[in-house]
């Protein structure tokens, strides 16, 4: 193949291992990556939970009848 056209093959062929191993930079970003996630799905979870879901519904309904008392 002269030019990966898709994609796919564009992914398949960058050299991963040779950035890995060679740019330390590309390493702190998989490494970043890798320990935020967890960070990311457990404040997800908590903001999206029903609880706090029905406080903020309660909230913005207890504003838009403050917003048409006026």
């Amino acid at each position: 193949m002269k030019y990966p056209y898709t994609l796919t093959a564009q992914i398949r062929q960058f050299p991963f291992k040779y950035y890995y191993n060679n740019q330390i930079y590309f390493r702190y970003w998989l490494y970043g990556i890798a320990i935020s996630f967890p960070i990311f799905v457990w404040i997800g979870s908590k903001v999206n939970s029903p609880a706090n879901v029905k406080k903020f519904a309660d909230a913005k309904a207890k504003e838009e009848a403050e917003h048409h008392a006026h």
